[in-house]
C-alpha cells in the first residue's frame, strides 16, 4: 500500500455520486447476474480507453462516439455476449442499449457508454438486454457494487473489485473499480471490462490524462493468453460529489489522485492476471537492465507470453533457459555476456551462464500462489513490470468448451 492511499470498502461506488445495479436478463445460461448499470447522479467528466484490435465490437464503436466530448452519465454493461462481428444489427443493438437507459435515467443517449463481453459472432438478444437495463435502473441505489461486479463475469471464477481513499489539501477523496477479465487478455489501450470512480473533481482533460498514464502502466501490462479482445473498455468517471474546485493535469491536487487511480487499476489488473482462465500461479515478470523502456516492456512481454515458461512455471519447473529463450527472441537490445535471470528468487543465470541451485529450494519456490521472474539484459538502465498466470491444462479445457 502506498503511503497516503488506505483501502475503503465500497468498490466501485465508494466514491460519493454513483448509484449502480446488477440483474439477470436471461442472457447467462445460469440464471446469474448479467445486465449492470452505473450511473452517476449527474452528467460528469469522463475518459474511456478501448481495444485496438480491428475488429472491435459494436459497442466500442458507439462508446468512443459518445465519450467524445469528455461528459457521460452512465455506462450499462452486458454479460453472455459481446455484440462483436455483428455488423449493422449490432451497431443498432448497441445504440438501443444507450437510448434505453438514457429514456429511463432521463438524459440523451449520448451521454450513456456501451460495453458487452461474452461470445463473438452471435446476434445480441437486444429485447432480453433492454428489459434488463430498465430493471437496473429501477434498482440503482448505494449498495449496488457487489452485483455490479457478478453481472459483468464471464469465465472469471471471482468478482474483482477495490477501492481506496486519499487525502488531498485536508480533503478526502475516494477512488473505486470493478473489472472483469480471465482469458482473451492483452489490452492494447483483455476479454477486459474496467469502470472506475471518483468523487474528485477532475476536469475532462485531467480525467483522460489519469487514465492513460494508469492504463499505460497497468491494464497494458497484463497478458493472460497474448489475445486482444475485440471488446476491451476502461472508463473512468469523476464525479466531483466531494467538492473543490476544478482539478486540472496542471494543478498540485493531480498527482495524488493520478496515483490513487493508477493505484486501483493496478489492483484490479493483477487480479485479472491471477484469475487467469484455469490458472494456479499469479507470475510477475520485471526485466531490468534494459536499453530503454520500449525494449524492457517487449522483453518482459515475450517472457510472460510464451507457452513454455508459462507450462514451467505450472510444473514447478525453474527451466530459466526458458526465460533466456524468450528474451533472445524478443528484439530487445541484451548483452548475452551479461544477462542475469532469477527465477522465483533463485539466482540461476549469471553472465549469460548456469549459476548452480538447488532445484528443491526452486521447487519450494515455485509452489506458491506468486512466482516473480527478473531478468537483467544488461544493456541500459530501463525496467518494465508485466503480470500473466501459468499455463494449465484447465486452460485448454475451458477454452475447448468455451461454446459447448
Amino acid at each position: 500500500m502506498l503511503e497516503g492511499i488506505a483501502y475503503v470498502d465500497g468498490g466501485v461506488l465508494a466514491p460519493q455520486g454513483f448509484l449502480a445495479a446488477g440483474v439477470s436478463a436471461g442472457l447467462k445460461r445460469s440464471g446469474k447476474r448479467d445486465v449492470a448499470v452505473i450511473a452517476a447522479q449527474d452528467r460528469c467528466p469522463t475518459a474511456a480507453v478501448f481495444t485496438r484490435n480491428a475488429m472491435a465490437a459494436a459497442p466500442v464503436l458507439v462508446s468512443r462516439e459518445h465519450v467524445a466530448d469528455g461528459h457521460a452519465r452512465a455506462v450499462v454493461v452486458n454479460a453472455g455476449n459481446a455484440n462483436a462481428c455483428t455488423g449493422e444489427r449490432g451497431r443498432a443493438d448497441a445504440q438501443a442499449m444507450a437510448e434505453a437507459a438514457a429514456a429511463a435515467l432521463g438524459c440523451g443517449p449520448q451521454d450513456v457508454l456501451v460495453a458487452s463481453t461474452g461470445v463473438i459472432g452471435v446476434p445480441l438478444p437486444v429485447d432480453l438486454v433492454i428489459a434488463g437495463i430498465k430493471e437496473a435502473v429501477e434498482r440503482l441505489d448505494v449498495i449496488g457494487g457487489d452485483a455490479v461486479a457478478e453481472a459483468i463475469m464471464t469465465t472469471d471464477t471471482f468478482p474483482k473489485q477495490v477501492a481506496v481513499r486519499i487525502e488531498v489539501d485536508g480533503r478526502a477523496y475516494a477512488v473505486g473499480g470493478v473489472a472483469k477479465g480471465s482469458g482473451m487478455i492483452r489490452p492494447d489501450m483483455a476479454t477486459m471490462l474496467a469502470f472506475i470512480t471518483t468523487d474528485a473533481p477532475l476536469d475532462p482533460r485531467a480525467c483522460d490524462a489519469a487514465l492513460r498514464q494508469a492504463v499505460e502502466v497497468t491494464f497494458n501490462r497484463v497478458t493472460v493468453d497474448s489475445d486482444t479482445s475485440t471488446n476491451d473498455t476502461c472508463v473512468l468517471m469523476a464525479s466531483g460529489a466531494a467538492g473543490g474546485a476544478a482539478i486540472t493535469p496542471d494543478d498540485a491536487r493531480f498527482a495524488p489522485v493520478a496515483v490513487a487511480i493508477e493505484y486501483v487499476c493496478g489492483e484490479l489488473a493483477r487480479m485479472i492476471a491471477r484469475d487467469g482462465e484455469g490458472a494456479t500461479k499469479l507470475i510477475t515478470v520485471t526485466v531490468t537492465g534494459a536499453r530503454d523502456e520500449s525494449d524492457a516492456k517487449r522483453a518482459a512481454f515475450a517472457i510472460a507470453e510464451s507457452p513454455l515458461v508459462k507450462t514451467a512455471v505450472f510444473g514447478g519447473d525453474a527451466n530459466w533457459g526458458r526465460v533466456a529463450m524468450a528474451i533472445g527472441k524478443s528484439g530487445a537490445a541484451l548483452d548475452p555476456s551479461r544477462v542475469r535471470i532469477v527465477f522465483a528468487g533463485v539466482l540461476t543465470c549469471e553472465n549469460g551462464t548456469a549459476v548452480p541451485f538447488s532445484e528443491e529450494e526452486a521447487a519450494r519456490a515455485l509452489s506458491g500462489p506468486e512466482v516473480e521472474i527478473v531478468a537483467d539484459l544488461g544493456a541500459g538502465e530501463a525496467s518494465a513490470t508485466v503480470w500473466t498466470c501459468d499455463l494449465t491444462y484447465e486452460y485448454v479445457r475451458i477454452n475447448g468448451e468455451y461454446r459447448s
